[in-house]
């Protein structure tokens, strides 16, 4: 790590050149030079960090213009359909697999970092797999997956979804490391989607306990209203569609777009 590297032998100098100075004893030559390298840690890694900001920033941009763009087609659609909702899918696919590679593109300013940011490489992988993963690109997601670090709910999702589709195990010990640092409802789509998994593979006793849990520890209605459908043996009720485009987002089930008399698209660009 060249920031490590650089102020330790920023602090190590400082302290040396007061000691052979004969400005300051050996303990307070120590203590001084510890004390520039820890303001130096801070100065250069405030700095560094904001410039990772900025690229990052520059990435969120690209995604941000491109949802715009096509939220923007969707509501002209509304009146002007495409054809059918399979055709308009088409275009919503084509045109997002357009912007997400320029996002891929603008992510590689922040390699100039991987060296300077503790754990830069990690988290521009982590970014990566994120637009692989919307783009449907799953063997580049397989790819990144083993280099990332999963720390938050959405990534643990990610990851659950992928092992669901490939029919690997673990998914359960992955959930209960991430599900039990779950407080708010910030954490609830990893409750919604073990409970469907287990719906899907028929363990339903278990997906219920798995929602009592989840209405324990959040107040999402959504999970509240699945717990209760499986409670009443009502199955075919159960349902995560209610978590619109973050649901979707996993690519577990794809959205049901409404079509009226028309051909009028209704539908959802993620």
């Amino acid at each position: 790590m060249y920031l490590l590297a650089i102020n330790l032998i920023f602090g190590f100098s400082s302290g040396l050149a007061l000691w052979y100075g004969g400005a300051a004893a050996g303990g307070w030559s120590v203590l001084w030079g510890v004390l520039v390298f820890l303001a130096a840690q801070l100065l250069l890694g405030f700095l560094v960090q904001r410039k990772v900001k900025s690229e990052m920033e520059k990435v969120q941009s690209v995604l941000n213009n491109g949802k715009n763009h096509l939220q923007q087609k969707v509501s002209q659609w509304q009146i002007k359909p495409p054809g059918s909702v399979k055709d308009a899918r088409k275009i919503i696919e084509k045109e997002q697999a357009v912007f997400i590679k320029k996002a891929l593109d603008a992510s590689a300013g922040l390699e100039k970092f991987d060296r300077w940011a503790p754990l830069m490489r990690k988290q521009i992988n982590a970014l990566r797999l994120q637009l692989h993963w919307m783009n449907k690109d799953f063997k580049a997601v397989d790819k990144l997956m083993p280099t990332v670090m999963v720390l938050d709910p959405m990534m643990a999702c990610i990851k659950m979804a992928r092992m669901y589709m490939r029919g690997d195990e673990g998914i359960e010990k992955l959930f209960k490391k991430h599900s039990g640092r779950v407080r708010t409802d910030q954490g609830v789509l990893i409750y919604a989607l073990y409970s469907w998994i287990l719906v899907q593979r028929g363990e339903i006793d278990q997906a219920h306990k798995v929602l009592i849990d989840g209405c324990e520890k959040t107040e999402n209605e959504f999970l509240k209203r699945n717990r209760d459908h499986l409670a009443n043996n009502r199955i075919k009720h159960f349902s995560n569609a209610p978590f619109g485009d973050e649901w979707y987002a996993l690519h577990l089930e794809e959205p049901k777009m409404k079509v009226q008399r028309q051909q009028r698209f209704n539908g959802r660009p993620f």
